[in-house]
């Protein structure tokens, strides 16, 4: 389980297949990847159109329900990719450099780790144009974090830690399941959203003027120069903070190319 998202770059793969199609695709092969291994790491040579596993998913409503995939069928339908792949090679969105690399995603269970790296790049009240903007979005779209909350009692499957983290910001306290209600709950996230976002995070440097602030979306030609992203992922980074990096930079590509950054959380 994962927060799946995608830069929204138009391009001829998604106008064929969908945007959730080549998702589904890629993970259908990734799982029928996993699934042959297994099959072959216990001696057993069936060939996949012989091979299924039982497959459990969340409704909407929060019930699971299971159904019996065969692993030929999702080789079959991963196919699909193969004559799309020669149009990511150039593609501005394709951030991870690879087939598709528009689409990344953030594993679940969030690290407690993971949660205070993201709060602890909050602005405060020594940044007060930023700081206020945070406070400000905070109360007027009643970011309360109860969704959130609601997630992280569920057997530990969303959330390491059955607390959230705190900080304190000058007059008012945020915690994580605020900030992660601000991230992941709004639906799609636009590139306004998105480069107020970038500021909240420090991902892009933010000692700026007011009225550099109030035009940073969209963003100009030379917005990449100007404006660089200077997070770096690292490999010895925690799994959620390494995950929530590549979520940044993906949304800082997002906003450079005027876009939607996908989120299906």
């Amino acid at each position: 389980m994962a927060i799946d998202y995608t830069i929204d770059y138009d391009c001829e793969p998604k106008r064929q297949l969908t945007t959730e199609g080549i998702r589904q695709r890629l993970k259908g092969a990734e799982r029928a990847a996993l699934i042959i291994q297994q099959y072959r790491d216990a001696g057993d040579e069936r060939p996949p159109s012989e091979m299924g596993f039982e497959f459990t998913q969340r409704t909407p409503e929060g019930e699971t329900e299971a159904q019996v995939v065969i692993v030929q069928d999702l080789l079959d339908q991963a196919a699909d990719l193969e004559p799309l792949v020669h149009h990511c090679a150039d593609c501005p969105a394709n951030r991870l450099g690879r087939p598709f690399g528009c689409m990344s995603f953030i594993n679940y269970p969030i690290t407690a780790a993971g949660e205070s790296w993201l709060i602890d790049r909050l602005p405060v009240p020594d940044e007060p144009l930023i700081w206020l903007l945070l406070k400000q979005g905070v109360d007027r779209f009643l970011y309360d974090g109860q969704q959130i909350a609601m997630l992280r009692q569920q057997d530990d499957i969303y959330f390491e830690s059955r607390k959230a983290a705190e900080r304190r910001l000058g007059e008012f306290t945020i915690d994580s399941n605020q900030v992660f209600e601000m991230c992941f709950t709004v639906g799609d996230i636009i590139p306004n959203h998105a480069s107020i976002l970038l500021l909240f995070f420090r991902a892009i440097h933010r000692d700026l003027e007011s009225d550099v602030i109030m035009n940073l979306a969209p963003a100009a030609l030379d917005a990449a120069e100007v404006h660089p992203f200077i997070i770096q992922q690292e490999s010895y980074d925690d799994p959620t903070i390494f995950d929530l990096k590549g979520f940044l930079e993906a949304l800082y590509l997002a906003w450079l190319l005027d876009v939607n950054l996908l989120v299906d959380a």
